[in-house]
């Protein structure tokens, strides 16, 4: 097994461990902000009746579900390597046009432009190869296709910086782990977050994937960036 491999192989025994109480603690160890930003990313995708919407790194569906709170007319796919995320997202979906695909976000199981849209919340970290799924990505769009990121990034004010690092990498582990019961997996949380790229070098990354109009903001002060590109 290669590097890759079995580094996709970890994280899908991680994200199906922790899937019971997956939910319960992003909304815990976010104090609720997750919620929010999630609507502001729907609300940059600008979705319209009948598109069709590729949500990766699904996990349990929280970001396409708000899509399609937000416009009940999409239809959406939700792809993640992890069969225990997908299975609860299944399960919360109720009568949602939403369809859980277990798959990887380097090797989309979907034929080419076949997406108006794509998203994805707090998961394009975990990836082996950031730039092959942002590649992929942009083959599942159509010309024009709308896509957002939002993900965990470093606060750069020094004073919040510090709190947020101090919270990340004591606070967020011990809580998270004596919920879950996994402490393993919430020591990597700070640690995938500390390796991402910035925000300015994300944005160059997706230029070089084949995205244009590459925009990003801010949210909270720096723990969070939103970025928006055009296929």
């Amino acid at each position: 097994m290669n590097e890759g491999a079995a580094q996709k192989a970890r994280i899908r025994a991680m994200f199906d461990a922790v899937a019971p109480r997956y939910d319960f603690l992003n909304h815990l160890l976010s104090a609720g902000a997750d919620v929010g930003w999630r609507r502001r990313a729907v609300r940059a995708l600008a979705l319209r009746p009948g598109e069709r919407l590729l949500d990766l790194c699904a996990g349990t569906g929280d970001l396409g579900l708000e899509a399609l709170e937000a416009e009940p007319g999409l239809r959406v796919v939700g792809i993640d390597l992890a069969r225990n995320m997908l299975l609860r997202g299944d399960a919360k979906r109720g009568a949602a046009p939403y369809l859980f695909v277990q798959g990887d976000a380097e090797r989309l199981p979907v034929p080419s432009g076949a997406f108006d849209a794509a998203c994805v919340g707090f998961g394009i970290r975990n990836v082996a190869s950031l730039d092959r799924a942002l590649t992929e990505t942009a083959r599942a769009l159509r010309p024009g296709g709308r896509f957002v990121i939002l993900e965990f990034t470093t606060p750069r004010a020094p004073w919040l910086r510090g709190l947020y690092l101090a919270y990340f990498h004591h606070v967020l582990p011990r809580v998270g782990g004596w919920v879950s019961g996994r402490p393993e997996a919430y020591r990597y949380l700070p640690a995938s977050v500390a390796e991402f790229p910035a925000p300015e070098a994300l944005a160059e990354r997706l230029r070089r994937a084949g995205f244009a109009d590459v925009r990003w903001s801010i949210l909270h002060g720096g723990i969070a960036a939103l970025h928006v590109a055009r296929r």
